[in-house]
């Protein structure tokens, strides 16, 4: 994929392809399912539609179960939400954007990407360090943007019916028209259910939450050749239900009383963006585009007697002017952009609502000779109510020192306002105790969250006995300035936040191999090294939750596709993760305490897809098929109100193995 940030530009330079060219687009990403590019200064890899296809990919948090890059863990022992990581750091750290808008942010931080199922998902672009400049200043490991399906690219139907052992149902349903030669739209329609009572492990709470979730969105897309004009107009409506707890809890008697322990979270999400775009005509390497986006996210919810009600109205705008300096080996993109989110959050009776707003100007230089050397250097001013003024450097250089080689750089700077209660609201599920330790700043009290990204990365590829083979290598480190501490290493009765006080730094390694065996069988293999470690109140720590060394392996086979399109799909992955760090609970008694370490394990998945011709498949796959389940997911399961009790410790599995089929139906 073109380096580039604005969508338009894309849109114009692909639609300026013939009818056959498409069509050997669409061949060569078939061919593989994670690209890995040689030219772009940026540490990117680019997750294609095949990719999202070798597993059950349900939502975007789950579209991540075959990519070395980020790794996925369940958050808590209640909810059944995956919680994803980059640089060994959790999602609030990554800027998450929908089509280069910020998407998966404050109130949504939690449970958001389970909000955008994966049949919607055209492409994911996963950037590791600091991002560009012009998508804001928040992002700090990471960044992940997510491409919709384009309406005039997109078929005329497609349908696909998922079910699992769980008791989990899915159904998507996409519905697109050509308008006429430049307007297109689609109806992208899911629906959900998990509707079982599971309790595997016997300990009296449900392994996987009941509830149901109903997703609608509407794009228009309108694209002129002639005069250079595109746009995309979109509209969302969600819905989504949990219900969680024990077995027995019935909500319309028991909600908020000690009868049973039981939580609720219902959230509801309108979301409407626009974005258009103008290409200079005779000049395609200059445009400007206007982004805006308004959501409403409303979330009610309860854990047992906590009770927490969070709504977000936000608005955002941004407009990108890009052009060249004298030649086109010499880009620039500069603009302005406006954020505005007014919170009213109540934590149990305690309001805490507030209003945040920012204006900010970027202005980002690329250099760009693609054949050796390429640097893209940027910075941006901002103003924020809460965060003052202050400046955000980045910088990513790429320079490729022997054949088919390329060494990458990359540092900037991160700053963002933490949503202490909204990101952690898995805490909620346990006996702790809420406390704000300062009180002099103006985010709950705490300062913002300031740090430092820097990282290198080198990537060969070559031929191993005659096979296509490359190997990455990778070392990024985050520094904190100061972050928003979240200290579960103190006491298991409470739950602290404070401004750091020491040191705070995450230090990443990760080496990949990957090799194409023989034609059509390829392996992907990568090992990762966390030093991950915080200054608490009550000393030095690893970061909870998070192991050290972790191993992963993919591998995938097709058979060559016969006339009709038949073909049979294998895909099989494991990932081995060595001992981690458990939150503090040795002043428990014995009988209710988690060891300082996790014990090691791992965890396999696997997939079958035959696709009897271009447009009708099935698939059949499993997921944990080792059986590997945490011994205790909760603690003190018997007495839910006690001070004792914690669903929010959770290191591996617990609902053990999971199997699934479904099916796929295209209409072209």
């Amino acid at each position: 994929m073109k380096k580039t940030i604005l969508f338009f530009a894309l849109l114009f330079f692909t639609n300026s392809f013939s009818q056959k060219e498409l069509e050997e687009v669409k061949i060569k990403v078939q061919q593989k399912g994670l690209k890995k590019s040689l030219k772009g200064a940026s540490n990117t890899t680019l997750v294609t539609s095949k990719e999202l296809l070798k597993a059950a990919c349900c939502n975007l948090a789950e579209s991540f179960e075959t990519n070395p890059s980020i790794d996925v863990n369940f958050s808590d022992a209640l909810t059944g939400t995956k919680q994803i990581k980059m640089l060994g750091l959790t999602s609030p750290y990554i800027m998450i954007t929908e089509e280069n808008i910020p998407s998966v942010r404050g109130a949504s931080q939690a449970y958001g990407m389970s909000f955008t199922p994966g049949t919607w998902v055209e492409s994911i672009q996963i950037t590791k360090g600091a991002g560009s400049v012009v998508n804001g200043y928040e992002s700090i490991s990471g960044q992940i943007n997510t491409e919709l399906l384009k309406p005039i690219d997109d078929i005329l139907f497609f349908l696909n019916a998922y079910g699992d052992n769980s008791s989990r149902f899915e159904l998507n349903t996409h519905f697109n028209k050509k308008v006429n030669d430049k307007w297109a739209t689609s109806l992208l329609v899911h629906g959900s259910g998990r509707f079982g009572h599971h309790d595997s492990n016997n300990d009296g709470f449900l392994d996987n939450p009941q509830g149901k979730q109903l997703n609608v969105t509407n794009r228009w897309q309108y694209a002129n050749q002639e005069t250079g004009w595109v746009s995309f107009l979109n509209a969302r409506f969600m819905r989504d239900e949990k219900l969680s707890g024990e077995i027995h809890f019935d909500p319309n008697r028991d909600k908020l009383t000690t009868n049973h322990w039981g939580s609720e979270i219902e959230t509801e999400r309108l979301d409407f963006s626009s974005k258009i775009g103008y290409v200079f005509k005779d000049m395609p390497y200059q445009s400007i585009g206007f982004q805006n986006a308004f959501s409403l996210h409303n979330q009610q919810s309860y854990y047992g007697l906590n009770q927490y009600d969070i709504k977000q109205q936000s608005f955002y705008s941004n407009l990108i002017f890009n052009s060249i300096i004298d030649n086109t080996r010499n880009k620039f993109s500069a603009g302005i952009n406006f954020a505005f989110d007014n919170y009213s959050e109540f934590v149990n009776t305690i309001d805490v609502s507030r209003i945040d707003n920012s204006i900010g100007a970027f202005f980002e230089y690329t250099f760009d000779d693609s054949d050796k050397f390429s640097y893209i250097l940027g910075g941006r001013i901002d103003t924020h109510n809460r965060l003052g003024t202050f400046f955000t450097p980045r910088l990513h250089v790429k320079y490729n020192v022997f054949e088919n080689s390329v060494l990458r750089l990359s540092a900037g700077r991160g700053k963002r306002a933490a949503n202490i209660f909204a990101e952690n609201q898995t805490l909620f599920a346990s006996s702790r105790q809420f406390s704000v330790l300062d009180t002099n700043g103006k985010i709950y009290g705490l300062n913002p969250e300031i740090a430092w990204n820097y990282g290198v990365s080198f990537t060969q590829k070559f031929k191993f006995f005659s096979k296509s083979a490359d190997i990455t290598l990778d070392f990024y480190r985050t520094d904190f300035q100061n972050q928003a501490v979240v200290d579960v290493m103190n006491s298991p009765q409470q739950v602290l936040f404070y401004n750091l006080k020491g040191k705070s730094f995450a230090n990443s390694l990760q080496f990949d191999f990957n090799i194409e065996l023989k034609k059509h069988l390829n392996l992907r293999t990568a090992y990762k090294y966390y030093d991950i470690a915080t200054d608490y109140i009550s000393g030095t720590f690893q970061r909870p939750l998070q192991a050290k060394h972790r191993l992963f392996a993919n591998i995938e086979y097709e058979t060559h596709i016969l006339d009709k399109g038949q073909q049979w799909k294998f895909d099989f992955t494991t990932n081995w993760l060595g001992k981690q760090q458990l939150p503090y609970t040795a002043s428990n008694p014995e009988e209710d305490r988690f060891p300082e370490f996790s014990p090691s394990f791992a965890v396999m998945n696997f997939q079958v897809t035959r696709t009897f011709s271009s447009i009708f498949e099935m698939y059949l796959g499993g997921e944990n098929i080792g059986n590997y389940r945490q011994d205790r997911a909760i603690l003190d399961s018997d007495n839910p109100f006690g001070t004792n009790f914690d669903a929010s410790i959770v290191y591996a599995p617990i609902f053990g193995n999971m199997y699934y089929a479904g099916l796929r139906f295209k209409i072209k």
